[in-house]
């Protein structure tokens, strides 16, 4: 069983994401790019890549992979979302690529994909009295995951 790849709109990606995903049905904000993953010409998969939520993080030269939903029982189709997008995000000249899974999630997609664990991240309300914003989806802890680019491991030296 072999996959495909191919370009998809905000616009067809949202839609389908909204029909499959798993527990975040809310639009992504931030879109930069995404994939739809094909088995035998089918869609099978969406995957789409963000600024990243983390403001701290936004330096032009990191990506967020935001959202990952693939149909029920496509063994491995989510690891060949998280490498297709990581791969393009590489092609367009982008040095970190992070990701996150809910807490108690195994993250074998992930590691399948070449992303490290950096461990638990955030997690929480992003509401302040001074600055009020909407419920978060997933207020829960989140683990994260990151690829990093060769040229940028060579200019820090390592992690």
């Amino acid at each position: 069983m072999s996959f495909a790849c191919r370009p998809i709109s905000l616009n067809a990606a949202r839609e389908w994401i909204a029909d499959v995903h798993r527990h975040l049905r809310e639009p992504v904000t931030g879109w930069l790019f995404g994939v739809e993953i094909l088995r035998n010409g089918d869609r099978v998969g969406v995957a789409m890549a963000a600024r990243p939520s983390a403001r701290m993080l936004q330096d032009g030269r990191t990506c967020e992979i935001s959202r990952v939903a693939v149909m029920d029982g496509e063994r491995n189709a989510c690891s060949f979302a998280y490498g297709a997008l990581r791969r393009a995000a590489a092609a367009l000249g982008y040095w970190r690529v992070y990701t996150y899974t809910l807490e108690h999630e195994i993250g074998a997609s992930t590691r399948a994909a070449g992303f490290i664990d950096e461990g638990i991240a955030g997690g929480g309300e992003a509401d302040r009295p001074s600055r009020p914003r909407k419920k978060v989806q997933q207020p829960g802890k989140k683990r994260r995951w990151a690829w990093y680019a060769p040229e940028y491991l060579a200019q820090r030296g390592s992690l």
